[in-house]
């Protein structure tokens, strides 16, 4: 039996797992992790985001450093993640985010916003 949500009640926000601020604004999006269906796993990576013109999607630039044995030094590297944007994080180009692993939902993006730190 399904409950039918009424115009009064104030849609809820589940529990992720993980120790992250909530956010304050409410979506409709299906795959929010707070709001919709969606369920999180795997890795969490921080980072930039560098781009935001795709609709709900943005792209996350993580820079890391790697060892160089021969050299016996360190080189600074960078990937970028696309990454599903619910609307109630509202992320912006600039902003620090971090992002988490699910399930693809699309060929490229298979990680989604779960904290914006502006």
């Amino acid at each position: 039996m399904k409950v039918k949500k009424s115009a009064t009640t104030k849609p809820s926000v589940r529990d992720i797992g993980l120790d992250v601020e909530k956010p304050k604004s409410s979506c409709e999006d299906n795959h929010c992790p707070f709001h919709g269906q969606l369920s999180v796993r795997g890795t969490t990576l921080s980072g930039t985001v560098v781009s935001a013109k795709m609709q709900n999607t943005v792209v996350v630039e993580r820079e890391y450093m790697r060892y160089l044995p021969k050299f016996e030094r360190y080189e600074k590297r960078t990937s970028k993640y696309l990454a599903h944007a619910p609307p109630c994080l509202q992320t912006k180009m600039g902003d620090k985010v971090s992002i988490m692993e699910c399930r693809p939902l699309s060929k490229r993006v298979s990680y989604v916003v779960i904290e914006n730190s502006q």
